[in-house]
């Protein structure tokens, strides 16, 4: 988690200096659930294959419109307890990815997004160990890693202000992920929920 922390930081840096020169900028935090084909865990004959679906998701989230309508967006999205892998072992999926966004605003109180990009799905298996690196500090955990592609978009809705609310639903294409070493039950996952927010800058409504 260290990394991705860095990662974000240094992405939430340039958000806020795109802001400083008068471009849209918004941060949003939500929550939601992931839904994807069950696992095959009832079926003793067949190799387990986790279910990525289920338990509560959070994410935090930020774009910035470079262009008009046009920008740049990243988030992490991760699930807020560990859950079982077949049943024994802790683990914990993690998403996150970084996207071309097109989110116009049509009024005070309405606008949309729709975004595509590239990311990874991280699955972080808790063993009890504890190992150290030089870079990444000490964790508990061992890591294994898909690239993905991520589609998705929301509805804004701002009730108050530069406020704003957000129903959301994301797709996460994740390679390799049926046939990893700790292999799941699909390839995608379709993750929905909610999000709150502020957009700093953009056009003035009245």
């Amino acid at each position: 988690m260290k990394q991705l922390t860095v990662v974000f930081s240094l992405c939430v840096l340039f958000l806020i200096t795109t802001a400083a020169y008068g471009q849209q900028v918004d941060f949003a935090f939500g929550a939601g659930t992931v839904s994807a084909p069950p696992s095959n865990l009832s079926n003793v004959f067949t190799q387990v294959k986790q279910s990525l679906g289920g338990g509560t998701f959070l994410a935090i989230s930020g774009d910035a419109l470079i262009h008009k309508d046009l920008g740049i967006q990243g988030e992490i999205s991760w699930r807020a307890s560990k859950t079982l892998y077949a049943g024994v072992l802790p683990y914990r999926p993690l998403f996150w990815d970084f996207n071309a966004i097109y989110a116009p605003r049509f009024n005070k109180f309405v606008g949309v997004e729709a975004m595509a990009g590239i990311g990874a799905m991280s699955s972080r298996f808790y063993t009890g160990q504890v190992t150290c690196t030089y870079f990444g500090g000490c964790t508990n955990y061992t890591s294994i890693s898909h690239f993905m592609g991520s589609f998705g978009g929301g509805l804004r809705l701002y009730p108050m202000g530069n406020f704003f609310v957000r129903p959301e639903a994301r797709l996460y294409l994740i390679n390799g992920a049926q046939n990893s070493p700790a292999p799941f039950s699909s390839n995608h996952a379709v993750r929905y929920g909610i999000s709150i927010g502020y957009t700093f800058g953009g056009r003035t409504f009245f």
